[in-house]
């Protein structure tokens, strides 16, 4: 609740200062949805409110070094911020996002130290599992980035995803790690306030970095919590495909898009318009109807991945990418089809 009122009060004043130093979003560009300017500052309300929550109310967990999270979180939003304002070269935001993950990887001990059994593997050597862990995170703050590209989807999938993890960390009787995802939860919810359709403002990459970092650390800390050893028996069996299921949106989309661009011979990380949100609009969904859509599946992902622990890891993994194949086919066949319908209507009043 003291997340969500910092952001409520926060945007107003974000809002007048982007009207008086006309800092907007550019309309121009071929990805934008929108043909006004829209600030790009929300992120700021959102970092201003999870870090004042989280030093206020002294969230400190043995678990988690805040100090390190803080340390991230810190760099991270000055990165965004400056890509908000004025660009920033795609080489600089790995290299920043390299470093941050570092930090939290080496410096504050945030890894798998496991693959739990996934394609045979179990114990991890130290620079494996810094090399996985690094490349993780750095994957989850990238795909949250991509997904924000409609109003309301990446906040909405902020909230599903940690909403998701708050239950869980309640369930295993970690709090501290519980309240920093409520945090998270707190601004994201004050923020969609004025980003739901009509958007008044957007998050930007300070917003969308941030909370796919949160997301990332959130995710190796339920994965490591509830791993198996000699002493200790896991709260939640088949947690990595779990965790796997609750960030199933951003990271099928990242991964969706990256094949089809390279298979087409160009950048990975060349901008286009054939995201699964943008796929969505060529249906005829408004945005808040895509969103809505994109979190209900995400959360029936969540739902079946819950169902099925007790089929092991690599199995629910499977399951879980063949559902998310399943409903991109869906969606293919489903535009094809309208084209055709449109090319037959033009071919008949023609």
């Amino acid at each position: 609740m003291f997340s969500v009122l910092i952001t409520l009060l926060s945007i107003p004043s974000i809002l007048h200062v982007a009207r008086t130093r006309h800092l907007y979003d550019d309309v121009g560009h071929f990805r934008k949805q929108h043909d006004h300017g829209i600030p790009r500052l929300g992120g700021v309300a959102i970092f201003v409110s999870f870090t004042i929550t989280m030093l206020l109310f002294s969230m400190i967990d043995k678990t988690l070094p805040i100090s390190y999270l803080l340390t991230a979180t810190i760099i991270l939003f000055i990165m965004g911020m400056k890509d908000d304002l004025s660009g920033v070269h795609s080489s600089t935001k790995f290299f920043i996002q390299f470093i941050v993950a570092t930090i939290l990887v080496t410096l504050g001990n945030i890894r798998f130290t496991s693959m739990y059994g996934v394609l045979g593997v179990y114990e991890l050597t130290y620079i494996a599992s810094a090399i996985l862990s690094i490349l993780f995170i750095m994957l989850i703050i990238n795909a949250f980035n991509l997904i924000d590209g409609i109003d309301g989807l990446a906040g909405t999938t902020c909230i599903v995803v940690n909403g998701t993890f708050t239950a869980l960390f309640i369930y295993m009787k970690h709090y501290e790690l519980a309240a920093i995802s409520l945090s998270l939860i707190g601004a994201v919810l004050g923020f969609l306030r004025y980003n739901l359709t009509p958007a008044k403002i957007f998050m930007g990459d300070a917003g969308s970095l941030l909370i796919g970092l949160i997301s990332a650390i959130m995710a190796v800390k339920f994965i490591e919590l509830n791993k198996f050893s000699t002493v200790h028996e896991p709260d939640i069996y088949s947690a990595p495909a779990l965790a796997f299921a609750i960030l199933i949106g951003p990271i099928f989309d990242t991964l969706r898009v990256f094949t089809l661009r390279i298979l087409k011979g160009v950048s990975p990380f060349t901008a286009d318009r054939n995201h699964v949100h943008h796929r969505m609009l060529k249906l005829g969904y408004t945005h808040m109807q895509a969103t809505i859509i994109l979190a209900v599946v995400n959360m029936i992902s969540i739902g079946v991945a819950l169902s099925l622990a007790h089929l092991g890891n690599l199995n629910v993994i499977i399951i879980i990418v063949a559902c998310s194949l399943l409903f991109n086919w869906a969606v293919t066949v489903a535009i094809r089809t309208k084209e055709r319908s449109q090319f037959a209507l033009r071919n008949l009043f023609v």
